[in-house]
């Protein structure tokens, strides 16, 4: 009687697609028992960090065969195989490693790999405004993020002082890195005179990912002061206003030069 050989087979690979429809239409795994087992079973890896793996597969399996593609290298013992990158550079990733079994029966698990960038910097700014703010006018906050992977992966916190306005994620799922800008309408108020208001990205990677999560901050913004609307009743535009302040603060500095002068004389 001739044993049919199993076959093992560890791949590491940027575009696997192929390789899983040619899977899907001449094997299944519904009636693998014992699949493969990675360890760790999720990967968090920051693009241009080594990493590595490990998957383990059946012990009985003998006469195996490893196959690895794309970046990296592995070495095996026994039906155990290691996968090790020096560097990561790729951004679409995927580990597979299985093995077909006597009936022709496909074995197969996945590593799920994250691959991630922390952002360059983070900015705020009011959008489209320069200025002291009106009481009781709306206005558009905007945190800029840049250059960070995978931006799905993003929380951004809008403050005033220490409270919290606000939390927004992406819908974007580009796994590159990419510069996003997030906006949070807001209402002021004669509280807010000389708030500061700013932003924060935090990026979140799960368990395996950085701990605590990665967070960068932006600068903070100073309001250089509210509009009380009893001024804004007057029908004082924002250009007025600075000229009036201004005028005001000449008509001071005079006075004080004459007094100061008057006391010498």
């Amino acid at each position: 009687m001739i044993i049919p050989r199993k076959k093992i087979i560890f791949t590491y690979c940027s575009q696997c697609l192929y390789l899983l429809l040619f899977n899907v239409f001449f094997f299944t795994d519904a009636n693998c028992a014992d699949k493969p087992v990675f360890n760790p079973s999720r990967l968090v890896v920051k693009y241009g960090d080594p990493t590595s793996a490990t998957c383990s597969v059946c012990q009985s399996c003998q006469g195996y065969f490893f196959s690895l593609e794309s970046v990296g290298n592995h070495t095996r013992n026994g039906t155990t195989a290691l996968w090790k990158v020096d560097r990561m550079t790729e951004w679409v990733i995927s580990a597979n490693c299985y093995y077909t079994n006597a009936a022709d029966e496909l074995c197969c698990s996945q590593l799920p790999v994250t691959v991630y960038k922390p952002p360059d910097n983070v900015s705020f700014s009011f959008r489209d405004h320069s200025g002291p703010l009106l009481e009781g006018h709306q206005y558009t906050l905007q945190c800029e993020v840049h250059n960070v992977a995978p931006v799905e992966n993003l929380t951004v916190t809008f403050y005033r002082g220490q409270t919290a306005l606000g939390q927004l994620q992406s819908n974007n799922t580009e796994k590159k890195p990419v510069t996003e800008i997030f906006t949070l309408n807001i209402n002021t108020s004669k509280e807010d005179d000389g708030v500061q208001y700013w932003c924060e990205a935090k990026l979140e990677l799960g368990p395996e990912g950085p701990q605590p999560p990665l967070v960068v901050t932006s600068e903070k913004f100073s309001s250089p002061w509210t509009i009380p609307s009893t001024i804004q009743g007057k029908k004082f535009s924002v250009k007025s206003f600075e000229i009036t302040i201004m005028a005001y603060l000449i008509y001071t500095y005079i006075i004080l030069q004459a007094c100061f002068l008057s006391l010498h004389m």
